[in-house]
C-alpha cells in the first residue's frame, strides 16, 4: 500500500487504548483518500506519495468543538459594561439588553451578513487546531429566522475545510413580546422543526430547560416531534436549577446534557444508562459568576464521557478558544488535561454522533489532525493565552 500523505517523527496522542494520552513516541500517520490508513511506529510505516518530516512535534486528533452558538449578528459589549458598573439584570432588559438583542440583530440581517460576521469567529476555532465545530440556531425563533441561521451554518463549511454540524434550537427562549410558552412550543413543533427539517437543514435538536426558559415536559414535546423526523436530540439541562432535564434527555436517548451544574446523581446515572455525553462548558459558568460546578466526581463515578466546548455566544460565553477552555475546565471544574484533551476531541466527536468518524487517531476515521509545537499533551491545556498550533489537517488537507 501506498498512501497519500506520511506524517513521520512524530509523538502522537492517539486517544486510545489504556496507556495514557494512548501516546505512541516516534510514531507516524499515513492518510489515503482523506482517511487515515496506518497509525504506529515511524519505523514500519508505509510508504507515500508525500511524507512530511514533523521533528518530534506531538499530533492529537483535530480539535472537536461540540456546543457552539457562533452564527449570530452584532454583539452584547454595550450590556456587559452596564452590569460592570453596576446596572440590574432588569435595567439592562428595559434598555434593549438581553437575548432581545441578538434575536433583533439576527432578524435583521441577511443570511450573507451572518456568515460575514461568524467567519473571524470560526478562523479562531480554525487557528487553534479545531477541525469539527456545532454550530446551533437560536437566535431567530421565527420558522423563517431560525431557518437563515442554520442556511448559514451549512454554509461554513463552502467557505472554510472544516466539518459543520447544525442543531436547531428553536425552543432556546421566548420571542420579544410573547409570554405564552405552550403556544410557543406549539409554534416550534407544529412550523419551525418541521420546516428546518423538511429542508434538511439540521443535524440534531436542541432546547433550553430552565426556569428562564422551558419545562422538561415542553421540551419533551420538542423532543418527541424530533423523533419523527429521526433527528437525535441534545439539551441545555441543569445551568442554574435541577428541572430533571438531564434525565429526561437522557430517556430519548439524548447525545449530550450540556452545562450540568445542578445535576444529581439520579440524573448522571440515567446519563450512564442511555450514553449521553456531558458537555461541560466552563465558559458560561466563568462569565456570569456561577458558583457551583458541575458534579464532576459524579460523572466519573458512573463513567459518563465528559466533552469540553467554548459555547460560543454573544450573551453569556463570548469565548473564543477551545486551548483556553481546556484549561478553564482544568482549573475550575478539576479536570485532569487529559479528559479536558479527551474531552475536546473523542468525547466532543461523540457528542455529536461522530465516534466513528473523527475525534481519536484510528484507521478508518478522517484524517483530521492538529500538529504541535509541543511535545508533551498537558501543555495544551497548560498555558493561557498560548497558542502552540503548527499545522492543521482537515481531511488529509494541509
Amino acid at each position: 500500500m501506498q498512501a497519500d500523505h506520511l506524517w513521520t517523527n512524530a509523538r502522537l496522542a492517539t486517544m486510545v487504548g489504556s496507556e495514557a494520552y494512548g501516546l505512541v513516541d516516534k510514531g507516524a500517520v499515513a492518510a489515503k483518500g482523506g482517511k487515515i490508513v496506518w497509525v504506529g511506529p515511524a519505523a514500519d510505516a508505509p510508504d507515500a506519495a508525500e511524507t512530511t518530516d514533523c521533528e518530534g512535534r506531538l499530533i492529537t486528533p483535530g480539535l472537536v468543538d461540540c456546543h457552539t452558538h457562533l452564527v449570530y449578528a452584532g454583539n452584547r459589549i454595550g450590556e456587559w459594561e452596564m452590569r460592570l458598573n453596576g446596572a440590574s439584570y432588569e435595567e439592562v432588559a428595559r434598555a434593549g439588553g438581553g437575548i432581545v438583542s441578538t434575536v433583533k440583530g439576527v432578524r435583521a440581517a441577511s443570511e450573507d451578513q451572518l456568515v460575514t460576521e461568524s467567519l473571524p469567529r470560526l478562523d479562531g476555532l480554525i487557528g487553534e487546531g479545531v477541525t469539527t465545530v456545532e454550530v446551533k440556531s437560536g437566535y431567530g425563533l421565527s420558522a423563517e429566522d431560525e431557518a437563515k441561521m442554520l442556511r448559514a451554518a451549512r454554509r461554513l463549511p463552502g467557505e472554510r475545510r472544516i466539518t459543520v454540524k447544525a442543531s436547531f434550537l428553536g425552543a432556546h427562549a421566548m420571542p420579544p413580546g410573547e409570554d405564552d410558552k405552550d403556544a410557543y412550543i406549539d409554534d416550534v413543533c407544529q412550523s419551525q422543526l418541521p420546516s428546518v427539517a423538511q429542508e434538511g437543514l439540521a443535524d440534531a435538536v436542541d432546547g433550553f430547560c430552565e426556569g428562564i426558559a422551558f419545562s422538561a415536559e415542553q421540551m419533551e414535546r420538542v423532543f418527541k416531534k424530533a423523533a419523527e423526523f429521526d433527528l437525535p436530540v441534545k439539551l441545555h439541562a441543569e445551568q442554574l436549577s435541577n428541572l430533571g432535564g438531564a434525565a429526561m434527555a437522557a430517556r430519548h436517548g439524548a447525545l449530550s446534557a450540556d452545562h450540568l451544574e445542578y445535576l444529581d446523581e439520579d440524573g448522571v446515572r440515567a446519563m450512564a444508562e442511555a450514553g449521553t455525553v456531558a458537555v461541560l462548558l466552563p465558559g458560561a459558568f466563568y462569565f456570569i459568576k456561577e458558583t457551583q460546578a458541575p458534579p464532576v466526581e459524579l460523572l466519573r463515578k458512573h463513567n459518563v464521557p465528559m466533552a469540553v466546548a467554548t459555547d460560543c455566544n454573544p450573551g453569556s460565553s463570548p469565548l473564543n478558544s477551545l486551548l483556553l477552555t481546556m484549561n478553564m475546565t482544568c482549573t475550575l471544574f478539576e479536570l485532569t488535561p487529559e479528559e479536558a484533551l479527551a474531552g475536546a476531541t473523542r468525547e466532543g466527536a461523540r457528542a455529536l454522533g461522530l465516534h466513528d468518524e473523527v475525534g481519536t487517531l484510528e484507521v478508518g476515521k478522517w484524517c483530521d489532525l492538529a500538529i504541535w509545537n509541543v511535545g508533551e499533551p498537558a501543555a495544551l491545556a497548560y498555558a493561557m493565552g498560548f497558542n502552540p498550533l503548527h499545522e492543521r489537517v482537515w481531511h488529509g488537507h494541509v
